[in-house]
């Protein structure tokens, strides 16, 4: 994984996304992808119906199921098992990439010995697999010359997230699919500048590029060009943040283009955290549910009255230009500056591309990109140089720190599974009809789909008694709310599958405070529930 941090580390695709249509291969896990990133799910389907062949890993019947050659429905949180398992597999019947792991990585014993006792038997009864399943895509994973991989939130929103992600990192560098098109592990990202914000320093423990804050030498260098003295101590991470507002450690917070009390897990913490608060600034577009709780609102100025770069999953830096003034007079950049000249900070920067120039200057991977490069098409980093073409796949010739690192994985349970007082799984995601909407405020999508729908098995939906259009109260051990119910085999049994885009729905309300502790990303697919009627359908 060390020798992965410059991809996995900083959540960005190692391949691009037009080699999909180069790929023999998609292995997809924890990841619905036509709903949650449509354009990229489309041409996955463009590739399967090319030939390339699909495997989906989703305890939910999902789309691509329905057109994958392998649909495992694998029992939520028990992905290192089964990756660990399709890996004994391939060690055993030495299908590795014998050269590959000779030549370009290191702890492979450490990796055989842990693996050696996932058999295909003990993973089958963890993950509900069966045990034919395990060995044909084994076969075929590793059997494939060009094989890509993608997860997202599926991967990632567990207590063993960064050990789910350093297991997929595993099986891509033990079959030898890493370094070449058409390969690659490919995280696919949220929003649509999640990994622009990450690569410029949206994040408590580096600066722009993944220049550590406790680095010395990144210190010295940041504090000459923003002429300020810099800490050189590490951030809190978003449940830190609210941990500490609730014991009155934070008393002020500035957010912008978040709405975490609908959004974040565990969202009646998020709520007494902010009413906790003395003082809170919300710079936003809408009223939400937020931005209720403040003290000042900011307006915001959207996408459309933006002059900047958007940098995409794949690591393309783009330009994005206003098609309108910003209609509360100021871009979201000069709204900061003048709030940093109120504090003492005077910035005067002159436009939106000074800025860039100047973290181009800083960020060693933006270093030859600027407008002039990108106006009519955007490069992917890392493009250092002026002259350099970008980067369209990572690990060509060598890792970052020279041959990539097995790292030894065990199996991590969720931190709450369903018991005798609450029995029924929850887990969460998104729709495609309020895509990266977290509150329906457009009156044509909300017509669409207004109202959420939890989704109850047949099975489950017999013995309690409902039918589609019911009403159900939905309750955790840290809050409770109602839903219209919809029977669905999509879902296995004794799971129950909600989204989070409905403020009259807050699903967050349930989902555990559990994170993982490397990057406190909440646990927001395993929680357990218990779920009765309150009204029937009308």
């Amino acid at each position: 994984m060390a020798g992965l941090a410059t991809s996995f580390g900083s959540g960005a695709m190692t391949n691009s996304i037009s080699e999909i249509e180069q790929a023999e291969l998609l292995f997809l896990i924890g990841t619905n992808t036509t709903e949650a990133h449509p354009v990229i799910g489309y041409k996955m389907r463009q590739a399967a119906r090319k030939g390339a062949k699909l495997i989906v890993v989703d305890p939910r019947r999902i789309e691509l199921a329905e057109e994958a050659d392998y649909w495992l429905r694998i029992k939520p949180g028990t992905d290192i098992p089964f990756l660990n398992g399709l890996m004994n597999i391939i060690i055993a019947e030495k299908l590795y990439d014998q050269v590959f792991v000779e030549e370009r990585t290191e702890n492979f014993a450490a990796l055989k010995e842990t693996v050696e006792k996932y058999t295909p038997e003990y993973v089958s009864e963890l993950t509900g697999i069966p045990v034919e399943d395990l060995y044909a895509v084994a076969r075929l994973y590793a059997g494939t010359d060009k094989a890509m991989a993608f997860y997202t939130l599926g991967i990632t929103e567990h207590v063993c997230g960064t050990n789910n992600v350093m297991s997929v990192a595993n099986l891509a560098m033990l079959t030898g699919h890493m370094g070449r098109p058409g390969t690659g592990v490919n995280p696919i990202r949220g929003q649509n500048n999640v990994q622009g914000a990450c690569d410029m320093g949206a994040l408590p423990n580096v600066y722009p590029g993944y220049q550590r804050v406790i680095d010395p030498v990144a210190q010295e260098k940041f504090e000459q060009a923003w002429g300020v003295a810099l800490s050189g101590e590490l951030g809190l991470m978003i449940p830190e943040m609210f941990d500490q507002a609730n014991a009155g450690e934070i008393k002020a917070m500035y957010i912008l283009g978040e709405n975490p009390v609908l959004t974040d897990p565990n969202s009646n913490h998020i709520r007494s955290g902010l009413e906790k608060m003395e003082f809170l600034v919300v710079h936003e577009l809408f009223l939400t549910e937020t931005a209720e709780y403040a003290d000042v609102i900011l307006p915001a100025a959207s996408f459309a009255e933006t002059d900047g770069t958007f940098t995409n999953t794949e690591r393309r830096v783009q330009r994005v230009r206003k098609a309108v003034e910003p209609l509360p007079g100021k871009a979201n950049w000069q709204a900061i500056m003048a709030l940093g000249e109120k504090m003492g900070y005077p910035m005067g920067y002159s436009s939106a591309e000074e800025i860039f120039r100047e973290m181009a200057s800083l960020t060693p991977s933006y270093g030859g990109i600027s407008y002039a490069r990108i106006d009519a098409k955007g490069l992917q980093w890392p493009c250092p140089t002026a002259d350099h073409p970008g980067t369209p796949y990572l690990h060509a010739n060598a890792f970052v720190r020279g041959k990539g690192l097995f790292q030894s994985i065990e199996h991590i349970p969720p931190a709450e599974m369903p018991d005798q007082e609450y029995p029924y799984l929850l887990s969460t995601g998104r729709i495609l009809y309020h895509y990266n909407v977290t509150t329906p405020y457009s009156a044509a999508i909300k017509s669409m789909w207004s109202e959420e729908y939890a989704e109850v098995n047949p099975e489950d939906a017999a013995r309690l008694g409902f039918i589609t259009g019911d009403t159900a109260k939905v309750t955790s051990r840290r809050g409770e709310v109602a839903t219209k119910v919809r029977v669905t085999d999509r879902v296995p049994p004794g799971m129950i599958w909600m989204s989070f885009h409905y403020g009259e729905t807050p699903t967050n309300a349930l989902t555990s405070a559990a994170v993982d502790p490397v990057t406190k990303t909440g646990e927001y697919k395993v929680c357990a529930i218990k779920i009765e009627k309150i009204r029937e359908a009308v």
